[in-house]
């Protein structure tokens, strides 16, 4: 068995690169990630701006404040003042409006008395004084976002102040998911006394779709090599950029997904992982197609899909952090005993409090069938091989699940 470490390692080298890019409008850009690094077009602010609302002077004119000031106009955002202001003259601004030629402070209107046709300035102010000068937050041909960067609001915002109305993003990857097995049967369907309902899909395929792919269902397929030929060849024919198998990618007489993909000519990287849950994790190639096959146990998927799906999916994307880890400090609640030669992840809960780590609680039963705990947990505790016994209040580290995967 390959370590955890070595098996993600495995995975995304074997990701070809980027999917391609295409164009889109910027109002349909959330969630999707860029595919290209993105310059401004234009200059933000266009011009110099008011921060305040107030009166655009010249300094020099407010030296021996309290001073009046003539009127001439007024510049409110979207309707500038096209004159200029001259010795003796003031413009009323607007917070936002361009700041005209000639003045270079703002007498903000707390330190000021209106008149129908002047203002009086009762104390002096610096020149620049709440004045945003043209180019402050960037420049045109300033760099903005970088290729990778998944749009979310913060950047669309950005994006748009740059004067983009379309951006380059990424296509979504297609992602082919089969679930495998006689015993199988779709949610809501009759099942037989010796059946069960697929769920592993619908899990792993609500993964995908978070990490900003295309799912495409390919049903279940049960245990014969024409059924897993014909969906293999569904994946193939729908252009999927990385099929995932559900179950039976082991070695017993009914797991025959190895057998099938090998027949149309897998290229195994390999099929065990010191992992629990998720011992029997296959990868490989298919033309130019990644496979994954993840274990048949619900619980075993989920975490695969976490630890393997979501990173290969940020790699098609582009994202340079495709295998950033995603874990996070946190502080054993009670005692636990060594482990084996896996690497765990238990299902467990957490207690919070300010100013210190998240306290972390596993929960008392790990079995890799158990939705209704996978259900309730908050975090993964993540247990190294080999890990000596540790006690409450050791160190630990966790992998939150309801963390965002964008």
């Amino acid at each position: 068995m390959i370590s955890v470490a070595e098996a993600l390692s495995r995975v995304l080298a074997g990701i070809p690169g980027p999917v391609a890019a295409e164009t889109i409008a910027i109002g349909q850009a959330a969630g999707r990630t860029l595919g290209a690094d993105l310059a401004a077009l234009r200059t933000q602010p266009p011009f110099p701006a008011s921060a305040m609302d107030g009166y655009a002077v010249r300094s020099a004119d407010l030296d021996a404040a309290p001073v009046a000031l003539r009127l001439v106009g007024t510049s409110s955002a979207g309707h500038g003042f096209a004159g200029a202001v001259g010795a003796g003259e003031a413009v009323r601004i607007f917070t936002g409006a361009p700041v005209p030629e000639g003045a270079d402070a703002i007498l903000i209107q707390e330190n000021a008395e209106a008149a129908p046709e002047t203002v009086t300035a009762r104390e002096s102010v610096p020149a620049g004084r709440f004045i945003r000068p043209s180019g402050l937050d960037f420049r045109a041909g300033d760099p903005l976002l970088k290729a990778g960067d998944v749009l979310d609001p913060r950047r669309i915002a950005l994006a748009a102040a740059g004067g983009h109305a379309v951006l380059p993003v990424r296509r979504r990857p297609r992602v082919a998911i089969l679930a495998t097995g006689d015993e199988l049967v779709a949610p809501g369907e009759p099942a037989r006394w010796d059946q069960i309902v697929a769920s592993n899909g619908l899990a792993v395929a609500a993964l995908v779709r978070e990490s900003g792919a295309e799912a495409i269902d390919l049903g279940i397929a049960g245990d014969t090599l024409a059924a897993l030929d014909d969906a293999i060849g569904r994946a193939v024919a729908a252009e999927a950029d990385l099929l995932i198998t559900l179950g039976g990618a082991s070695v017993g007489d009914h797991d025959l997904v190895q057998s099938a993909l090998h027949a149309r000519g897998l290229d195994l990287g390999f099929w065990r992982v010191a992992l629990r849950p998720g011992k029997p994790l296959m990868h490989g190639r298919l033309g130019r197609m990644a496979v994954l096959g993840l274990p048949g146990n619900p619980v075993a998927s989920v975490v695969c899909g976490l630890l393997f799906v979501v990173p290969a999916i940020r790699a098609l994307l582009g994202n340079p952090h495709a295998a950033a880890d995603a874990s996070e400090p946190a502080i054993l609640g009670c005692d636990l005993a060594e482990n084996d030669l896996r690497q765990d992840y238990l299902r467990a809960r957490i207690e919070t409090a300010p100013d210190r780590l998240p306290v972390v609680y596993p929960e008392n039963r790990q079995d890799s069938s158990m939705l209704r705990i996978l259900g309730s947990a908050e975090a993964l505790l993540i247990r190294a091989p080999h890990a000596p016994a540790a006690k409450a209040g050791a160190p630990c580290r966790i992998l939150r699940l309801d963390r965002r995967l964008l």
